[in-house]
């Protein structure tokens, strides 16, 4: 089983001397703040949830002199701490966990279960890392607070819910979020990843995650014995044929140059042998990164599904049914791109070149991208990834050729301080940066 405590010294040891102040103010926090964390990695809750946690964030920042309100958005929260003149700086961590049964094995695992609201018992775990999220918001609160000499201008701190459902963001800016706390001229955040070594950071300029749209479609067709088919308009082989036509939309209809994904994750018809079904269903997840072709996707999935079903002889009034899920959507994460780059070479003379590295963009989604798109294009925003694998399984798992666990693996499991005190001391150093004592 593998310590808690692996690569903290090792990153201690790493940071630079200029970068000293703040770095060993964090890791004085770091006994505390893994208390913290793993409190909250063995109470995960799920999305509108959140209660347990949004009240730990809560009290940890009231405790601090922040001006808290509770039940934004749901169970989000808002911390807002103002310091004299100088620009507003949002601060951003998400608080959901997943219906995920841990399986990593280590001290503290979850053993939560829970009956969701759809009515399924499950597991839950924090398989996408959001305790590193809170815990490292609270040391971020922790250290502004601390040091408020040294900066000007207003922290916003919020505490998100149902980000991974797409929905968090968008309850908490539908609840006034920019209309009754300060509205920000920045907006940052970071996620741990799980495809790099501990310590690391990463960085994407211009899109860094995808447009994610969850589409189901009803597929009719006439039931009937599955001896006679041909009295029957059959839904699985009509369904089948939907799913291998919707490839071609990727690979012959958005151009190479752009990226697409159209995935069937489930595909559900049918309850016995002999009986041909009435209906199939199919529920997919559609990524992109533009708005241009995310409409194009969306248009093509409609028109696949009647096509087929024309071609198959089905009756008008026995179309297919395509649903897309509005409330969970979420639109693509666009890093500003000066602001970025800034912020990036800023970090690199904190933390040094071999530890800031620029990523590729990848096909997640985050709605972190909410707090700076739509109607609020000016202000500028950014994510940063903060590595989370252990130094030594990186290691191993290149030398061996092996697949590292994911995100939303239950077998994800970060060096959990590495992460923290490295997103502490970075979102720190940034806001501070943002907001400079005149």
């Amino acid at each position: 089983m593998r310590s808690l405590w692996t690569g903290v010294a090792a990153l201690a040891m790493a940071v630079p001397a200029m970068a000293q102040d703040i770095g060993g103010e964090v890791q004085k926090q770091m006994p505390s703040l893994m208390t913290i964390y793993q409190d909250l990695h063995a109470n995960p809750e799920l999305s509108f949830m959140e209660v347990r946690s949004a009240g730990i964030l809560a009290a940890e920042a009231r405790k601090l002199g922040f001006k808290v309100t509770e039940k934004v958005g749901g169970t989000g929260i808002v911390a807002v701490m103002e310091n004299g003149p100088g620009p507003v700086v949002l601060v951003r961590a998400d608080m959901d966990a997943l219906p995920v049964v841990e399986q990593t094995g280590l001290p503290g695992a979850s053993k939560v279960r829970v009956t969701t609201k759809e009515g399924v018992e499950t597991g839950v775990m924090h398989a996408c890392g959001h305790d590193t999220h809170m815990t490292a918001w609270v040391g971020v609160a922790r250290i502004m607070a601390a040091n408020k000499d040294k900066w000007s201008g207003t922290l916003v701190m919020i505490g998100q819910p149902a980000e991974e459902r797409g929905a968090g963001a968008r309850m908490m800016l539908a609840d006034g979020l920019y209309t009754r706390f300060p509205r920000p001229q920045y907006a940052i955040a970071f996620h741990d990843a799980a495809g790099f070594p501990a310590g690391m950071i990463g960085y994407t300029p211009g899109y860094a995650l995808a447009n994610v749209d969850s589409v189901d479609i009803l597929v009719k067709g006439l039931g009937g014995h599955g001896a006679y088919p041909q009295a029957t308009k059959d839904p699985i082989v009509l369904a089948s044929r939907i799913v291998t036509t919707l490839q071609t939309l990727v690979s012959r209809e958005i151009s190479p140059l752009d990226s697409a994904v159209v995935t069937v994750g489930s595909f559900h018809a049918g309850a016995k042998h002999n009986i041909i079904s009435d209906e199939a269903r199919l529920q997919l997840t559609v990524r992109s990164y533009t708005d241009e072709v995310r409409a194009k996707l969306l248009d093509g999935i409609a028109r696949i599904a009647k096509g087929e079903a024309i071609a198959a002889g089905v009756p008008e009034d026995r179309m297919p049914e395509v649903k897309i899920e509005k409330d969970e959507f979420t639109p693509a994460m666009f890093n500003t791109v000066d602001f970025t780059n800034e912020m990036a070479g800023f970090l690199k003379t904190r933390f040094g070149e071999a530890r800031v590295v620029q990523q590729p963009p990848v096909m997640g989604g985050e709605d972190f991208s909410r707090f700076s798109r739509e109607e609020n294009k000016d202000i500028k925003s950014l994510i940063i990834w903060i590595g989370g694998v252990p130094q030594a399984e990186y290691d191993a798992a290149k030398k061996e050729g092996r697949t590292l666990p994911s995100l939303h693996s239950p077998f994800w499991a970060p060096d959990a301080p590495a992460v923290i005190s490295t997103a502490t001391e970075a979102l720190t150093a940034m806001a501070m940066k943002l907001m400079p004592k005149t």
